[in-house]
């Protein structure tokens, strides 16, 4: 049975959302999208995410708001915030903070980045309410070479890819600190598809596809399918994940 994605991965890969405007842009973004859950026949509404990039001195701030509807906060509910610091090249990110509240608990990762030419050292903290209310804290180092960054300010990176460019086949590869732990996210393009969103309206994209691993190339969760426009500015119009019964699409919605 092939790994699943928990819905905590795909509220952060409406991130994949990758939102926030191209280098070029200087003025502030906010989007939005839906996310549905879809099992068979049965297809509903499930929560909503907003994405944003503001202008903070020298970069950025990227801030993900993601939080469920009244009918899934019965069955699971999520208030999630994540906010990144970057530098304007390649959104570099310099500080990272998740913050949750899934199913009455609390979590909170802190990553701390700093760089030594192509070396990286995340210094993470984490704060996790166990199940009698007790927050526990912890600490972590990681380390890795090469691009790197968080789970959100990679999702803004990637919307600066050459996609017309890329050789069949061809990878684009980075580092992931993910609260305590490393891991590997493998992008591949798999060609130009057009698509009709949960609004009717067709779009023209490029068909990407998402696979984290972590050490000994062990798979975190199943591939991700995501389309990405190809306007210039690569907004993320559809992502598609599996959930243990069912399927989470998360649509783009045009203010």
């Amino acid at each position: 049975m092939g790994v699943q994605i928990n819905m905590k991965r795909i509220l952060l890969l409406y991130s994949l959302i990758f939102i926030a405007t191209l280098c070029s842009f200087a003025t502030p973004e906010k989007l939005n999208y839906v996310v549905t859950y879809k099992w068979g026949l049965i297809q509903k509404d499930a929560g909503d995410v907003e994405i944003t990039r503001t202008p903070r001195g020298n970069g950025y701030e990227l801030k993900l708001i993601a939080q469920t509807k009244p009918w899934a906060d019965r069955i699971y509910k999520v208030r999630d915030t994540l906010v990144s610091i970057t530098e304007k090249e390649k959104y570099r990110p310099l500080h990272y903070t998740y913050i949750a509240h899934e199913k009455n608990r609390y979590r909170r990762d802190n990553i701390k980045f700093s760089y030594n030419g192509n070396s990286v050292k995340g210094e993470a903290e984490k704060f996790k309410e166990d199940k009698n209310g007790n927050v526990n804290h912890t600490t972590h180092v990681m380390q890795s070479t090469g691009l790197t960054y968080d789970m959100l300010s990679v999702y803004f990176f990637l919307r600066e890819i050459d996609y017309p460019n890329l050789k069949p086949g061809e990878s684009i590869n980075a580092t992931i600190f993910s609260g305590s732990k490393e891991e590997n996210l493998e992008v591949k393009c798999l060609g130009k598809e057009t698509i009709k969103l949960s609004d009717k309206s067709e779009h023209e994209t490029w068909h990407i596809t998402f696979k984290f691993t972590q050490a000994g190339g062990k798979k975190s969760s199943d591939d991700i399918n995501c389309w990405v426009s190809t306007a210039p500015d690569h907004i993320p119009l559809l992502i598609v994940g599996n959930l243990p019964i069912g399927q989470v699409r998360v649509n783009y919605r045009a203010s």
